[in-house]
């Protein structure tokens, strides 16, 4: 089977990595992929953007099915595209991709079907936003911009000046270009954050393990959000009694919400919820695709073969899958560029990463790296995922971190931190 997988970052490396432990025999195509990616597929140079030169590759190559990493060619429609040449795909349409691609749509959607989110207002421009901060009484707030930042787009605002910087920097600043043309200003949710992704195919809907990201940059989740330094599986937090609760109030509401909507949502479904002290869990975002990391923790955990699960999702068979999981625990530790998520440099050597170099039960996951001159350099913010899967959550901290120790280039930086939560 040729599986063609759009996308250059870790999540498709790990999805790629994933594919290859199926029972089925499968070519794997990386567009535009990377130097990791490249070890167990071939590379295709063209543009995840590059929707028609991507449809004429599938078509040249016999591509039987293709699957879509990252949210901004589903948002842009590059499912409609490829199913109207009647090429098969997995993943959302454009207007399912919305609850990503809109926050204020995904909003008004858990309003109208009564999935737990916090409450909202919208605004279209600076003043309004600006005289509704100087209305509030209590912070911390939550400024998100309406579409997609490349998971930089949010702000939890301890207070009016911080509050005042987000909007300033979408309105004013246009630091996120459209994306910030409309700012939805959320209450703030008290408790703590569990990713749980589901596979969907317009009828069937069935949750996966939960994983834990840690979004901020320093060690005790502490300065500004980035795209995840890390992440691990399970997650304590998502007790079994909270994942029944997402299924019943999040995942199958939802479900009905697209139905009701005449949508038929095909793909991955990711809830970021927030679990409040009494075991309640909240929408904080929903997401049309997999994670990045919490994809390179959750997959290792699979033992239903994962081809099977895409071709049920591609012929809406899903209610014939049963998931199975491991019990394994998996960390996943984030290697980023020096000055991320602001300015950093690129091109700097890597030294370390041979998998032959670490333990079988460690994975160095490529993200943000390409080649030069035959050497493999940094070339992103997110550099590399360090992978340890081990029985223990303990032994898998400590087999993440052993290996971290053998990897250099100038500037690394990654928390140290990484599933400690989870211990406590």
């Amino acid at each position: 089977m040729k599986i063609l997988i759009i996308g250059s970052g870790g999540r498709e490396h790990a999805i790629g990595l994933k594919l290859l432990k199926s029972r089925h025999p499968v070519s794997l195509f990386f567009a535009p992929g990377n130097p990791g990616a490249e070890q167990i597929g071939q590379i295709v140079p063209i543009a995840e953007t590059d929707f028609d030169g991507l449809i004429a590759f599938a078509k040249s190559e016999e591509i039987d099915m293709t699957l879509v990493g990252p949210e901004g060619p589903l948002v842009d429609g590059i499912v409609d595209t490829f199913q109207s040449q009647g090429l098969t795909i997995i993943g959302p349409s454009r207007l399912a991709a919305q609850i990503e691609g809109s926050k204020q749509w995904a909003k008004w959607l858990m309003k109208k079907y009564q999935v737990p989110t916090a409450s909202y207002e919208v605004f279209k421009d600076y003043s309004t936003a600006l005289a509704y901060l100087n209305s509030l009484s209590e912070y911390p707030t939550v400024i998100k911009a309406d579409g997609l930042a490349a998971g930089k787009g949010v702000t939890v605002a301890q207070d009016f000046n911080q509050a005042h910087d987000a909007i300033k920097e979408c309105f004013l600043d246009q630091r996120f270009g459209d994306a910030g043309a409309s700012v939805v200003i959320e209450s703030f949710l008290k408790g703590e954050e569990a990713s749980i992704f589901a596979f969907c195919d317009g009828k069937t809907i069935l949750p996966m393990v939960p994983a834990q990201d840690h979004k901020a940059i320093y060690d005790g989740d502490k300065g500004p959000n980035t795209g995840g330094m890390g992440a691990y599986s399970p997650a304590p937090i998502a007790s079994d009694s909270v994942q029944k609760k997402v299924m019943e109030r999040v995942f199958l509401p939802m479900l009905h919400a697209f139905q009701s909507e005449g949508i038929i949502y095909q793909g991955i479904l990711y809830a970021g919820v927030m679990i409040d002290s009494l075991g309640d869990p909240y929408v904080v975002e929903f997401n049309c695709r997999f994670g990045d990391p919490e994809t390179q923790v959750v997959l290792p955990r699979l033992e239903t073969d994962l081809v099977d699960i895409f071709l049920a999702i591609s012929t809406q068979t899903l209610d014939s899958i049963s998931l199975e999981w491991n019990s394994d625990s998996v960390v996943a530790v984030v290697l980023a560029s020096g000055g991320y998520p602001l300015d950093f440099q690129k091109g700097f050597p890597i030294i370390g990463i041979n998998p032959a170099s670490h333990p079988a039960n460690v994975s160095i996951v490529h993200a943000g790296t390409t080649l030069a001159a035959g050497q493999v350099v940094t070339n992103g913010g997110r550099v590399l995922s360090v992978v340890a899967r081990a029985p223990k959550l303990e032994d898998a901290i400590a087999d993440a971190y052993s290996s971290v120790d053998l990897i250099e280039y100038t500037g690394m930086y990654f928390r140290c931190d990484i599933a400690h939560k989870a211990l406590r």
